[in-house]
């Protein structure tokens, strides 16, 4: 049986503003059982405190990565109260299945390319729902998608231009990829 970690190839990428010391992008990769949970989470604002809340946020998600994602949610709106919150996007892959199920709320954008030339249609997009986690909680609702071996997930942040996912070379390194993207 194949171990979690080498059934997918990850990269992820994340820059401060300049000026700022610390930086409220956060990338959460956690594997569990047959599964790994994959997390982008974008702290409000710049600097400590949006660092905090996105910190504050991928603990949650890290303790119980094979919850379901509304839970996870609901886990991270409750554990962020009190704090700036956060907008994020996350995806559950379940490799038993060859499912993944993701859910985004406020604006970190997601695309799942199909990596068969013939499927339609060839690109996946994340229904995102306004709010911020920990403020102002939308009504939740995640997608489930059949995955195939290929198949690439992106997760990008308020600070990667919107047609990212264009760009992206089905073949290229997970983790060159992030970097040029960045």
């Amino acid at each position: 049986m194949e171990d979690v970690r080498t059934a997918v190839e990850c990269g992820t990428a994340v820059r401060t503003l300049p000026g700022q010391r610390d930086g409220g992008d956060v990338a959460v990769l956690q594997p569990y059982g047959r599964g790994l949970l994959a997390a982008a989470i974008d702290g409000v604002g710049h600097g400590r405190e949006a660092a905090q809340a996105a910190a504050a946020a991928a603990a949650v998600l890290m303790r119980q990565p094979d919850d379901s994602v509304l839970r996870l949610v609901e886990r991270c709106h409750a554990a962020l109260r009190g704090t700036r919150g956060v907008v994020m996007s996350l995806a559950a892959f379940n490799f038993l299945d060859a499912t993944m199920t993701w859910l985004g709320v406020g604006n970190v954008a997601g695309v799942l390319r199909r990596a068969n030339h013939l499927a339609r249609p060839a690109a996946e997009f994340l229904l995102l729902r306004g709010g911020v986690v920990g403020h102002n909680l939308p009504p939740l609702l995640a997608s489930i998608l059949p995955i195939s071996p290929g198949d690439t997930m992106l997760l990008a942040t308020d600070g990667i231009s919107g047609g990212f996912w264009q760009s992206a070379r089905l073949d290229e390194a997970p983790q060159a990829l992030a970097d040029r993207m960045l």
